[in-house]
């Protein structure tokens, strides 16, 4: 019994964190893009605006759930829990130092990316039982998006698989006690992160949620606790973006430099913050992407380039006899 205590305990404590986490994003976006725009941002709530997220958490949270019209009750109130609830499975497997990872299983990469392409169903769910035209159009825009760019990052993913020689998220950060992966495949992780954007429906490529054109796409008809957990799995994944590329391309917990009195998941977490910045700083100075150009940029850049070098890196490892 004491076994699955511990494992109840430790499933909670990532919960928590993870949204405790979530919380203060939004909070250091919310700063970061009233720099950029010379304004003000929220400084009311608590020393320097600190307490805004707990407010606007509260706030959802007493907001009176609305159904719409001859909208599917079950499947509209099921949508935002399955998005949340799978935008939260693949933390478990992200090692935040050698040792302090909640599951150490061989396929970790091949299992981010089953339960990451699940995210889609409680998006497509949302737009169809919404009974709204601008939620439908909205979700079958994110399903397609989401369905497209998993392609080229399924093949950087493999570019990083072939070089660790595992799929081992740890055994890939260990690989990288030498040299970085950004360093020998540099296209590729541009690729990552700008497919990155696409997966999570961030700007420039956040046309589920064009308000110009669907008022704000699947989640139009949400409020209160509906609208937060939606909300709560867009930065999840945002989260678990930036931790997929410090963990592939960055060398995950391992040290920039090697001090002693700064414990390894401190690194990691030095480096997905830079990555959360950088998913913000585009959203603050790059213009929305036009739908036809998303889907030309997924299948007829990036699609091909990464498949390209997928072959070339397997062929320059067979060469050199570097293939394990």
């Amino acid at each position: 019994m004491s076994f699955y205590y511990k494992t109840i305990i430790q499933s909670l404590s990532i919960i928590i964190f993870l949204i405790i986490a979530i919380a203060f994003v939004t909070l250091l976006e919310r700063k970061i893009l009233a720099v950029i725009q010379r304004r003000q941002g929220p400084n009311v709530i608590g020393p320097f605006g600190l307490l805004q997220p707990v407010v606007d958490g509260f706030k959802l949270l007493m907001k009176e759930p609305i159904l719409p019209n001859n909208a599917d009750k079950v499947l509209f109130a099921m949508a935002p829990v399955i998005s949340f609830f799978v935008s939260l499975l693949g933390w478990g497997v992200i090692p935040f130092s050698q040792k302090a990872v909640f599951a150490n299983i061989d396929l970790g990469l091949l299992y981010i990316l089953s339960v990451s392409s699940l995210g889609v169903y409680g998006i497509i769910i949302s737009g169809w039982s919404s009974n709204s035209k601008y939620a439908f159009l909205g979700a079958l825009r994110s399903s397609a998006q989401m369905i497209s760019y998993e392609l080229p990052i399924g093949f950087a993913i493999l570019n990083v698989a072939l070089l660790a020689g595992s799929l081992n998220i740890n055994s890939i950060i260990i690989a990288q006690r030498y040299v970085w992966y950004f360093i020998p495949i540099f296209p590729v992780f541009l690729i990552f992160f700008i497919s990155g954007l696409a997966e999570t429906n961030r700007h420039p490529f956040d046309l589920p949620e064009a308000e110009s054109e669907l008022v704000s796409g699947y989640n139009v008809e949400y409020s209160g606790i509906g609208f937060a957990l939606f909300s709560l799995a867009e930065y999840s994944n945002i989260l678990m973006m930036s931790s997929l590329n410090a963990i592939l391309f960055f060398g995950g917990w391992l040290p920039l430099i090697n001090l002693p009195f700064i414990p390894y998941s401190l690194w990691l977490a030095i480096k997905i913050l830079v990555f959360t910045i950088l998913f913000i700083y585009v959203r603050a100075i790059l213009p929305r992407y036009r739908y036809d150009q998303l889907m030309n940029l997924g299948w007829k850049v990036f699609f091909p380039i990464t498949l390209a070098y997928l072959v070339f890196t397997l062929c320059v490892m067979y060469s050199f006899n570097l293939y394990c």
